[in-house]
């Protein structure tokens, strides 16, 4: 305190009275005007998984594939399968798109035109030439199809089947406040888009259906 006052109290008596009694009553206005921008104006929002988004009518699901670039891998899949994107396009056929975020997608143990089937018959070269498209091509397909669910809205505890041929049935439940895919259990993270012909779900992991 002996130094504070040694250096401090020079300054403080060349000032003026009226500066002195400014610069607290300053200091005292600048945390007024600051302080409701400390405090929250709005309450928390609620999960991802809990939002509804607004249904846009006049839209279609393949108006708002390509929006959300979280999932664009899975939506250029899809537009590259002609009987899904039709369907997609259509107004008179509703779908809940069941969309893995592309994070999904890269963990994947291949690419989604591989199957280990398909290199256990013809090995390494199992998708040169032509043929070899055609097999991609069709894995693809697949892929896609087992993310198209033809039916929305789809409630809680509906079991459905998707448009993959021979696929086993599938349904959702909330657990804990998160939509959950089952049976495998996979987190829906957010329901994207709801539209005239359907909604898109993102999903964090791919669907275990081969």
């Amino acid at each position: 305190m002996r130094v504070f006052s040694t250096y401090l109290l020079p300054i403080l008596v060349a000032s003026a009275s009226a500066q002195l009694l400014t610069l607290p009553k300053l200091a005292i206005q600048d945390t007024d005007v600051q302080s409701p921008l400390l405090s929250p104006a709005m309450p928390p929002t609620e999960e991802p998984s809990q939002q509804q988004p607004p249904v846009q009518d006049g839209v279609l699901i393949s108006d708002v594939m390509g929006r959300d670039r979280s999932f664009n891998m899975f939506a250029g899949f899809a537009r590259d399968v002609e009987s899904i994107a039709r369907r997609l396009d259509d107004k008179s056929q509703n779908s809940t798109v069941l969309a893995p975020l592309n994070s999904a997608v890269d963990k994947l143990p291949g690419k989604p035109w591989e199957d280990p089937k398909d290199y256990s018959a013809l090995g390494a070269t199992a998708y040169d030439g032509d043929d070899g498209q055609d097999r991609a091509k069709r894995n693809i397909r697949r892929f896609v199809e087992a993310h198209v669910v033809p039916a929305s809205p789809w409630r809680e505890g509906a079991k459905a089947r998707s448009l993959l041929d021979g696929d086993r049935e599938i349904w959702w439940e909330k657990k804990d406040g998160v939509m959950k895919l089952q049976p495998d259990d996979v987190e829906i993270q957010s329901v994207a888009s709801r539209v005239a012909n359907g909604e898109v779900w993102i999903i964090k992991s791919t669907r275990n259906y081969s």
